[in-house]
Formats: C-alpha cells, sequence, structure tokens
C-alpha cells in the first residue's frame, strides 16, 4: 500500500482500480477445473449451469450444488418450522437488534412510499395518467459460505414487503449442515419473506428465474452476491428483471485537516476502511484527506488494527491490492474525484458535511459527518446498504421501494384532445411508413376510412 499525493495522481491510482479487471483468484481457477473437468470462464461455467437448471429442474440446482460445495444437502425447501426454531433460539440481544434494524428499515420506506414512490396519478382534463403497481414474486439472493449476513435479508425483503410484493422467497447457500445460516433463517422471519431455499450460486439465480419444481419462478431478482451470481444475473436478465450488478464493495472516505476538523482519528479512520475491506479481497477502500501527517497516520493505523481483525488475510488483501490513501488539497477537490469514481460509499468525515451535500453528484449512498459512519448503514441506520458498485452509481441508485414496482402509463384522452392529436400522428406514421397508423389515426380524426395519403 502507498500513499499517492497530488490529485492526478490520485485520479490514475482510481482509474486504474476501476479499468483493471482483477484475476480470479488462484483458488476459484482450480476448482473451475475440478467441477467442470476443463478450463472454463465464469461466463462459460455459468451458460452451463443455467442451461443444465433449465433442463433438469431440482436435480441440477442439487448437483451443482454438490459438485461446487462437496456435499450433499436434503430439500431445497426450508420448512416453516424450521424457520420458526431458528428464530426461537435466536441469542435475545440479536433478536434485539435485528427487530430494531427492521423497524427503523420499515420506517425508511414507508416515508419513501409516503414522499411520493409509488403513487400514481391521473389528470381528467389531459387525459393522462401513471399507474403505479407492486411487482407479483421476487427472488431475493442471501450470500452465504464464508459469512452469513441476516442483515441482507432485511435490506431486501422489508422494502419488497414495503412496497407491496405479494410473494418474496430468498435463496441463500446451505451451510455445512445442508441448510442456511440459522441467523439468515430468523431474519427472514422477522422481514417477513414467504420462504427460504437452500441453494447459492449461479444454480440459485437460474433456478428463480427459469424455476424448477421446488422452485417459484419469480419476475425479479435482488441482492448482491459473488462474480458467479452476478454473471448468472446478467444472464437471466430479460426474462426476469434485477436489481443491478452488484459487485465487491467500495467506500471512499473523504476527512479534511483544518479548522474544526483538525482534530480527526486515524484510528477511526482506519476502522472506517476495514470495515469495508474485510468483506471481500477485491473490496476497495480509499480515503482522500488533505494532510499528509493523517494519510501516514492512518496507513499505520491499518497496519496496526488488520492484525487484531478474524478475517485478516482477506483485509490485508484487500489493502495491499485495491486500498488507497490520496493526498489532495481541498474538500472540494476531493468531491470532485469522488464523483468521478462514483463509490458505493461516500463518507464526508466533516463537522459542517451538510454545506457539501449540493456538490456530490454520483454515490450510492453518502454518510454525513463523524457520527454516521458507513458500518451504521450496513446494519440499522435505515436505507437498504445493497447500493450500486463498480462505477455504476453514476447512473443507478440504492435498492428501494422503487426497485419493486412498476409504472403503467394511462392515456384516456378526451375526444376533442383525440382528434386534435390525430392530424399529427398521422404526419408523423406516414413519415415512418406506416399507412395502418396513419388511416388508425385519421378515423379518429373524422377523415372517413382515413386514406393512407
Amino acid at each position: 500500500m502507498t500513499i499517492v499525493v497530488g490529485a492526478a495522481q490520485v485520479r490514475e491510482r482510481l482509474r486504474r482500480l476501476r479499468t483493471e479487471a482483477p484475476a480470479l483468484p488462484e483458488g476459484v481457477s482450480r476448482r473451475m477445473w475440478e467441477v467442470f473437468g476443463r478450463e472454463v470462464s465464469v461466463e462459460q461455467a455459468v451458460e452451463e449451469i443455467i442451461a443444465a437448471v433449465g433442463a433438469r429442474g431440482d436435480a441440477a440446482v442439487l448437483e451443482y450444488g454438490r459438485r461446487i460445495e462437496g456435499r450433499e444437502q436434503g430439500a431445497l425447501e426450508v420448512s416453516r418450522e424450521e424457520i420458526a426454531a431458528a428464530r426461537r433460539s435466536l441469542d435475545a440481544g440479536l433478536a434485539g437488534a435485528l427487530a430494531e434494524a427492521a423497524e427503523r428499515i420499515r420506517d425508511f420506506h414507508r416515508r419513501c412510499v409516503r414522499e411520493g414512490a409509488g403513487q400514481g396519478w391521473f389528470d381528467a382534463a389531459t387525459g393522462l395518467g401513471q399507474a403505479v403497481r407492486p411487482l407479483e414474486r421476487v427472488g431475493v439472493y442471501v450470500p452465504g459460505g464464508t459469512a452469513a449476513y441476516p442483515s441482507t435479508v432485511l435490506h431486501t425483503v422489508i422494502p419488497a414487503r414495503v412496497a407491496g410484493v405479494k410473494s418474496v422467497v430468498i435463496a441463500s447457500p446451505p451451510g455445512v449442515d445442508g441448510r442456511p445460516s440459522p441467523v439468515v433463517l430468523a431474519a427472514a422471519a422477522i422481514a417477513g419473506a414467504d420462504g427460504v431455499l437452500a441453494m447459492g450460486g449461479a444454480q440459485a439465480i437460474a433456478a428463480m428465474a427459469l424455476g424448477t419444481e421446488s422452485v417459484p419462478r419469480v419476475d425479479k431478482i435482488v441482492g448482491p452476491g459473488n462474480i458467479f451470481v452476478t454473471m448468472a444475473k446478467r444472464k437471466v436478465f430479460g426474462l426476469v428483471g434485477i436489481d443491478g450488478l452488484h459487485g465487491p464493495t467500495e467506500t471512499l472516505l473523504i476527512v479534511p485537516v483544518t479548522g474544526a476538523d483538525a482534530g480527526a482519528s486515524a484510528a477511526v479512520c482506519a476502522a472506517d476502511l476495514l470495515a469495508q475491506a474485510e468483506h471481500d479481497a477485491l473490496a476497495t477502500p480509499v480515503l482522500l484527506t488533505n494532510s499528509a501527517a493523517l494519510a501516514a497516520a492512518v496507513e499505520q493505523e491499518v497496519l496496526r488494527q488488520v492484525r487484531e481483525l478474524s478475517r485478516r488475510e482477506m483485509a490485508e488483501a484487500s489493502w495491499s491490492q485495491r486500498g488507497c490513501i490520496g493526498v489532495v488539497g481541498t474538500v472540494e477537490e476531493a468531491i470532485e474525484i469522488a464523483n468521478e469514481f462514483a463509490p458505493e460509499h461516500l463518507c464526508l468525515m466533516t463537522r459542517d458535511a451538510e454545506r457539501y451535500l449540493p456538490l456530490v453528484r454520483n454515490a450510492g449512498g453518502v454518510f454525513l459527518g463523524r457520527h454516521a459512519p458507513e458500518v451504521l448503514g450496513d446494519y440499522n441506520a435505515g436505507p437498504s446498504h445493497v447500493m450500486p458498485t463498480g462505477g455504476t452509481a453514476r447512473f443507478a441508485s440504492a435498492l428501494g421501494v422503487q426497485d419493486f414496482m412498476k409504472t403503467m402509463s394511462i392515456i384516456a384522452l378526451p375526444e376533442t384532445t383525440g382528434k386534435a392529436l390525430a392530424g399529427g400522428a398521422a404526419r408523423i406514421a406516414l413519415a415512418e411508413g406506416l399507412t395502418a397508423h396513419a388511416r388508425s389515426a385519421r378515423m379518429r380524426a373524422g377523415e372517413g376510412d382515413g386514406g393512407t395519403r
């Protein structure tokens, strides 16, 4: 890890992080050879899995689960009794924390509905409007394997429920006992999911998109996952909707050291960076500051704190390969660099952070001030922690109730308006060579059979 000095050098470092595709870890490449018996790309592997699930349903889902994970499992469906038992067995403190988080998430998304999302309109005078309807069935992917993510359950299922989705099912990889993590099952009960399926990877995405004997076909798939899950979502898009292609997490901290912000804590900055680095070896933790002294202190703090982490190896790999501490001139310059990078999480760690918010154009989530760290957004602040990554915050948004709704345009023109518009519509139709369109329009204008000239 090196400290980068100067705006131009920082921009170049961040550009490389965006454009240089990281190689698959050696262990993943080796495992793919073992599973498929030949050298295949991620895309080829996913295409094979999707085709198999389409042809053989549950049997293919179970087969690829066994081949990839190296163990047998029981039925794909997790029973209601098993989910209820997981909730009852939850530690009381954790149960309370999840319930509190669920309520805050629910309140936030209910407010989004009240403030306009999900509200249709109709203007009788113009005959135009928009109807909003919730999706019928949604599939939620909740990652597993190296960690359990009950928070992802809350941050995906609850917005769907608030939006009015009729059926929400979760797919989560089975653990060593062949079932999803008990804490994930408990969170599913708290969030109000209709069911949980013990399946992961590309085969889970394929099953939800295509439908199998045990898995209902959904209208949309949401939630983060590994590179195979993301590739599968890309491949099934069109058969179903998706929320986005979520890559490894990333955070960008802006920490000025001037005036009221002279006391910025290197230890806190390091902790915030490592909170992202421990997610994934491909996670991207970035700090921008105007202080070379703080930059050096944060680097030393990261090296000290990382030794104490349970996921030390993961965090060290992220920090050494994709970490960056940049020294730039001003907060405004740092924000402009952040806008170009378009991070998933942007943290403005300054006492007067609100005054800089109008300058921010591209970020999945903006965290203002020292008391609103990104880690609280991960768990219990309220907005969904499923946010755009990989620079897609330039055009994409954080997951919310709007992702679980669709709009239908309403056109109910009064007779006078229909007649007034018909002539112009006919002219445009003829310019496009569509004479039937022109005839239909002219008939509304009262021009006999409409003609074709």
